[in-house]
């Protein structure tokens, strides 16, 4: 009898690893390097099985037609993205945000429209969360002071995990204590070591799928701040300063922008300055 190799015997070959590389570089901007091959391999062989699809090279031909195109893009990048976030995560952004940005930005407002805060690459969604419970404990002393989230991600995957705000206990861990009583409810039964997010917090946040690459990003208001953190790692240098482009274009101006630490905006000619670690300011170009 001839023998069948299984898809778990299957390696992608390096022309097909070229082809899917190029397509996930036009299409969402992310590089990745001949050393993610295999990252690419396991990460897909689920979507293999699911399609029913005995090889990495059916896949290749199907992603390339009309069809696949239309049905299958989506998937394939919600593959390749990474989703690695936490709740307070680099929490001196936190802290800025509510002892010096918020005070600030609330006077200049004056209660004449929400704040708006973005979460730019939102992922599972512990960071546009982390937001509204900062907002919200700020508003608590704040009478006036109205806010509004938006949290985009290219995932439709994290998105949906995100709307539904369930997270485990160990994930929910940083939250501080009494944070956690006001802001999450246990669930219960079976799903006991299960947290959600409260109804009233998950109102605030607006989730919207959004690609980078988009030559129009689709917000119509600007933005009071946009944290856009661990995300612009995953592009090379051209569409990094591409992507910060338009996302400073949706900033207020003396908004801010929070990035993540291990990513710099050294020697791009953007029209913010450095206000401290990972955060810039918006000035008039």
């Amino acid at each position: 009898m001839p023998h069948h190799t299984s898809i778990d015997e299957e390696s992608l070959s390096a022309r097909d690893f070229a082809r899917l590389s190029e397509l996930i570089h036009a299409q969402a901007g992310i590089s990745l390097g001949s050393e993610k091959k295999t990252m690419v391999e396991v990460r897909l062989k689920r979507r293999l099985r699911t399609l029913n699809m005995p090889s990495y090279h059916d896949y290749c031909e199907f992603i390339f037609s009309r069809k696949g195109v239309q049905d299958e893009l989506v998937h394939l990048i919600d593959v390749i993205t990474t989703n690695k976030t936490d709740f307070f995560r680099e929490p001196a952004h936190f802290e800025f945000l509510r002892q010096q940005a918020l005070p600030e930005l609330s006077a200049r407002i004056a209660g004449a429209r929400p704040l708006l805060a973005w979460s730019a690459g939102c992922s599972s969604g512990e960071e546009p969360y982390t937001l509204a419970i900062v907002l919200s404990e700020y508003a608590a002393m704040q009478p006036g002071f109205r806010f509004s989230i938006l949290a985009t991600d290219i995932s439709t995957a994290v998105l949906e995990k995100a709307r539904i705000g369930v997270y485990s206990e160990e994930c929910a861990a940083p939250i501080p204590i009494a944070l956690k009583q006001k802001y999450l409810s246990r669930s219960r039964g079976a799903e006991s070591c299960r947290v959600r997010i409260v109804p009233e917090l998950r109102q605030t946040v607006e989730f919207r799928r959004l690609n980078f690459m988009d030559a129009d990003y689709g917000v119509a208001e600007k933005a009071d701040a946009i944290f856009c953190r661990n995300v612009l790692i995953y592009f090379d240098r051209p569409t990094q300063q591409s992507i910060l482009r338009k996302l400073i274009a949706h900033l207020v101006p003396d908004g801010y922008l929070f990035v993540g630490h291990s990513e710099t905006l050294h020697d791009m000619s953007l029209p913010v300055v450095p206000v401290a670690p990972a955060l810039y300011r918006k000035v008039d170009a």
